[in-house]
């Protein structure tokens, strides 16, 4: 059976209890990280996981609140002794900002180290590049300030998970988020590279979504207000996403 968590739901700005958007899929045979802004070891422990557990890390992109982490991630999982490999995928761009982020550390010298493996995640998206019996996850790109992709989670006979990421409101939010279960849709204000709590409504009607979740959103905005103006254009089930929530 596999299992979504949303470790982190903050913008760019962390709050006391609210995590950088990251987030946590676990299946049968697989654990998967999206990002890693913060450190995650604490929450994926709360999660029922350990940071060895993880098979493989998707990048979404290069800003300091999605991947600023990872360079202690990696340290975390040397230290706790890990002898598999991690996948890391992303963008080429995203991959290669990684991979000299991490060269700061000389982290390929470390003694013990384990294998890294980087995958590649072409511009034109991927559909079911990281597969389990119960699980496929797709990709294509979203309309942010650097490049940037979107994830459609399927789980198999269960439901379907679609993550914008960063975007503005743009056509292949819609494909990703087409007939899903759950939209978890980014609502840090409307304006370039990012959404608004309406236009997210907005982006569940058109996709024909059955619940939105906002997600990265301005916590400095009273709830009550976010939530009223995703409802103006979408008449579903509207929350906010909050850390260590199951999707």
């Amino acid at each position: 059976m596999s299992v979504v968590t949303i470790l982190g739901s903050a913008n760019a700005v962390p709050k006391i209890g609210q995590d950088n958007t990251h987030l946590l899929i676990q299946a049968n045979h697989k654990t998967v990280m999206v990002d890693c802004g913060d450190n995650p070891v604490a929450k994926l422990a709360a999660a029922g996981s350990h940071i060895n557990q993880v098979n493989d890390l998707i990048l979404t992109h290069f800003h300091a609140d999605h991947m600023g982490s990872l360079p202690l991630l990696i340290m975390d999982m040397w230290l706790e002794k890990r002898e598999s490999p991690l996948t890391i995928h992303g963008l080429e761009i995203t991959l290669s900002k990684a991979r000299s982020l991490l060269e700061v550390f000389n982290w390929q010298d470390w003694k013990g180290m384990f294998p890294v493996n980087f995958n590649v995640i072409p511009d034109a998206g991927h559909e079911g590049f990281i597969l389990d019996e119960d699980l496929a996850i797709s990709t294509l790109m979203v309309q942010h300030l650097v490049p940037t992709i979107g994830l459609r989670i399927e789980i198999m006979g269960k439901k379907v998970i679609a993550y914008s990421c960063d975007t503005e409101p743009c056509e292949n939010v819609l494909k990703l988020a087409s007939q899903a279960d759950v939209l978890l849709q980014e609502a840090a204000g409307e304006g370039k590279g990012h959404t608004s709590p309406a236009q997210a409504g907005w982006l569940a009607t058109r996709a024909g979504v059955k619940k939105l979740v906002l997600i990265h959103y301005d916590s400095r905005i009273d709830e009550e207000r976010l939530l009223a103006d995703a409802r103006s254009e979408f008449t579903g089930e509207v929350v906010l996403a909050k850390d260590m929530m199951l999707v």
